[in-house]
């Protein structure tokens, strides 16, 4: 599922949940929909430093996955929609503005030996974080919460026009997601 779907319509960015877990593709407006987070998804921080932006180790924490698993939520960031040529260096920014919940949210990517490796959104050290998504392509990373219960996470895009550099822009999204014990 990409939960970043990015396209460019009528001039103007948009941001939707782009849903290909069934037999055909859907796409829904982020306020319209619960994403979740499955008491599978529950695991413990490990004690290696390089988690410590996850918070205290051995407390617990909800990872859905960069990895696909079949049972959890596999949430990418996708720009297959964009066509390249059209955004200048045909590059999105996906600002993450705010995160309201019971605990952090952290979005970040593993290196080869499944360590972090990149520190894409961390709501611990302050917000906004921006991530760039190029066009054409479909990424997924590690998002993790840091306590159970619901977030919301407000986002939007932006970016410029390859032909004469003009600004675009999406509107202002808020995701939902419900990290289950």
């Amino acid at each position: 599922m990409d939960v970043v779907g990015l396209a460019y319509e009528d001039g103007s960015l948009d941001i939707a949940v782009h849903d290909e877990s069934g037999t055909e593709e859907v796409e829904y407006a982020p306020e319209d929909v619960t994403l979740r987070a499955l008491p599978g998804a529950r695991t413990t921080i490990p004690a290696d430093s390089a988690y410590a932006f996850l918070g205290t180790a051995g407390k617990p924490v909800w990872i859905l996955p960069e990895v696909q698993n079949p049972d959890l939520l596999w949430a990418g960031f996708g720009a297959e929609e964009l066509e390249t040529g059209i955004l200048q260096d045909d590059e999105v920014d996906v600002s993450f503005l705010s995160v309201q919940g019971p605990g952090r949210l952290a979005v970040y990517t593993d290196d080869v030996f499944g360590e972090p490796e990149t520190v894409l959104v961390n709501s611990g050290d302050g917000l906004p974080d921006t991530v760039e998504v190029r066009a054409g392509e479909h990424t997924h990373a590690n998002w993790a919460f840091t306590k159970a219960g619901t977030y919301t996470v407000k986002v939007k895009a932006a970016a410029h026009l390859a032909a004469d550099g003009s600004p675009v822009s999406s509107r202002t999204v808020t995701y939902t997601f419900e990290v289950r014990k």
